[in-house]
């Protein structure tokens, strides 16, 4: 089956943000998004960044519920479909706004290119040699699919019911998340910890309790990648942690690139075990995960394993909340860089075993069922990604 093709310029809008100049920006400060924002199918807004926008201004580079919003460079095609996750969002000039004309449904739109951008039909308009980009006038040229409405909007409510149990997922995870880190914060931040009544503070920490640096609280790896050149090192069974797998996520599940056993015994001493904590070091600092499963991991993170075992959960919070003090450390004028040896010499506090023991086992359970909604959403991606394509050059058909 095929349908009629049209470029992306004669269906849709489109257009790039504002450009960040602090010197010259004027009016009120707005979040806006930025490339790093913008993952599949998904915004991270953890981290947002304000930009002075005029009153002038404000139509012209906001997004509003239906938006595609597209990286224009890095990885250049990678979007997500806005749906007002927060109010008075701007974007900046990194990212494509695109919005549908009539005729075209917007849902569909977004599968449509996404699809098109994951298989790799969009890097013939890349430029550049090293950072790629998709500039508009090369955007303009994508081709898109144009079936009839009733189609389109078919297609869009299939793969719509995937996302929404995927993000209804993500919804429960952030629940898990935030009920965990708030009891965190109860004990080990405000020392309301179980028996808190008769502790005996010394030095601003209680009795039994030690101020340490994290390079304690086990053992600290830096991660490292193999040889590019020997291809057979890459696309093997085992994950390889980059900084953007880490985004957005608790657990590492799945890995844009993964490596062979080959690969792999090229740095044996740079495997992980399941449950070791993960620091983004260099660029994008502060960024915590754990991983799900036996993996490795590049240079630009610093990792934990930590000693004892069931402490890993403690020691996820305690290097989220040294984020303010990596990004002091991390210096630079391009690009933030803390190396293992300033990571290792940030200070932080380690409570008496007991009261870790029981902080573990009472944000376990927590845990595991983030673990396994992860599981759930990355069975569900990969169910997604499957039909994507079948949906998309009709070998499945529809009916309506």
């Amino acid at each position: 089956m095929s349908w009629p093709r049209k470029n992306l310029a004669e269906v849709a809008v489109f257009s790039l943000g504002k450009m960040l100049d602090q010197r010259k920006n004027r009016g009120d400060s707005l979040p806006y998004l930025a490339n790093k924002n913008v993952r599949w199918g998904e915004f991270d807004l953890t981290e947002l960044r304000e930009m002075r926008f005029e009153e002038r201004e404000l139509e012209r580079f906001s997004v509003k519920n239906g938006d595609i919003v597209m990286c224009e460079g890095g990885e250049p095609g990678r979007c997500a479909i806005w749906r007002e996750q927060l109010p008075k969002m701007m974007y900046q000039k990194a990212l494509h706004r695109i919005r549908p004309h009539e005729g075209m449904n917007e849902v569909f739109l977004y599968y449509n290119l996404s699809h098109r951008a994951k298989a790799g039909h969009l890097s013939g308009l890349f430029t550049g040699a090293t950072i790629k980009h998709l500039p508009k006038e090369k955007l303009a040229l994508v081709e898109v699919d144009v079936p009839d409405i009733p189609i389109q909007e078919r297609i869009a409510a299939i793969l719509s019911a995937y996302d929404d149990l995927i993000e209804n997922n993500r919804r429960r995870i952030a629940l898990l998340e935030q009920a965990a880190r708030l009891l965190y914060r109860e004990w080990f931040v405000h020392f309301r910890f179980p028996g808190h009544e008769t502790a005996t503070f010394m030095d601003g920490l209680p009795e039994g309790w030690l101020s340490t640096r994290v390079g304690n609280l086990g053992s600290v790896i830096t991660g490292k990648t193999p040889p590019k050149k020997v291809a057979e090192n890459f696309g093997g069974p085992i994950p390889f942690i980059k900084t953007p797998d880490m985004h957005g996520n608790i657990f590492v599940i799945s890995t844009d690139e993964t490596l062979t056993e080959q690969g792999a015994k090229t740095q044996a001493k740079k495997t992980l075990p399941p449950g070791s904590i993960l620091v983004s070091c260099i660029g994008t600092v502060g960024v915590v995960t754990l991983n799900a499963t036996e993996a490795q991991f590049n240079q630009q993170i610093n990792a934990v394993v930590p000693d004892p075992e069931n402490s890993n959960f403690y020691v996820y919070f305690a290097l989220e909340n040294i984020k303010p003090k990596l990004e002091a450390l991390g210096g630079g004028v391009t690009m933030a860089n803390v190396s293992k040896s300033k990571f290792e010499s940030v200070p932080v506090p380690l409570p008496h075993p007991t009261v870790q023991q029981e902080f573990h086992e009472t944000v376990a359970p927590m845990f595991d069922q983030v673990l396994q909604l992860a599981r759930l959403n990355a069975q569900l991606t990969r169910a997604r990604d499957l039909l994507l394509p079948r949906l998309m050059d009709g070998r499945i058909p529809v009916s309506v």
